[in-house]
């Protein structure tokens, strides 16, 4: 039974979570209050921390630094808030998050993305993706290939990370640009600029490129030891 830690001080939005958590068949341990949460985390680290940003106490963004920072082991962490511009994102991004839910959310969709974080089997692992030459700190923010570093803008960054986590698989462009940015994507081509900074900085000045174009679906990491 997977357990669960649930970070809320909304006590009736808190409730209704924990619930719909129980029901699907999971361990949850409540809290309301950001260091009291981030003593639970570091005394029993839960297989996903589902965290609010506005809390009494700490932040969730000052919980989530806090906890990659004294945590021997990587916890996957969904951040559940009502700030929804791609500032607030990255930001929940570069603290420390792996997964970003704006409220209000479909319960369906928070038990989805739930689930994904568990199978990631992140929880215990060590902090650094490693996927052919490139590795990638997430504790540090900090990705390199062969042992340079990469000097990515935070959001090639965010894509480097999801694609490192998807890989083998490719990720669909919709699928990146819903991680990304939710239901309110920028204007223009919301990827390509991203995409042709990733590629600068990881590729060009290598002599084998990673990033690889799926036409028709999306992008995935060719290292030469996929399918």
């Amino acid at each position: 039974m997977p357990h669960l830690l649930l970070v809320e001080d909304h006590a009736p939005l808190r409730e209704q979570i924990a619930a719909l958590l129980r029901a699907a068949g999971h361990r949850v341990t409540e809290a309301s209050d950001g260091r009291l949460a981030l003593q639970a985390a570091l005394g029993d680290a839960p297989d996903v921390l589902l965290l609010d940003i506005g809390l009494p106490g700490l932040d969730g963004l000052q919980l989530c630094e806090q906890l990659r920072a004294a945590s021997p082991c990587h916890v996957p962490v969904l951040m559940i808030t009502a700030r929804d511009t791609l500032p607030d994102k990255l930001a929940g991004f570069a603290a420390g998050g792996d997964d970003y839910l704006v409220k209000p959310f479909d319960g369906e969709e928070l038990l989805a993305r739930v689930q994904a974080l568990s199978r990631r089997g992140q929880a215990g692992q060590d902090y650094l993706l490693r996927v052919g030459p490139l590795s990638l700190d997430r504790r540090a923010q900090e990705a390199f290939r062969d042992g340079q570093r990469l000097a990515l803008p935070p959001t090639p960054l965010a894509i480097l990370r999801l694609l490192m986590e998807a890989h083998p698989r490719a990720l669909t462009r919709s699928r990146l640009i819903q991680r990304l940015w939710d239901d309110e994507p920028p204007d223009s081509d919301p990827l390509r600029s991203h995409i042709h900074q990733l590629r600068q900085v990881m590729d060009k000045p290598f002599d084998q490129p990673l990033l690889t174009t799926v036409h028709g679906i999306g992008y995935r990491l060719d290292t030469g030891d996929t399918a």
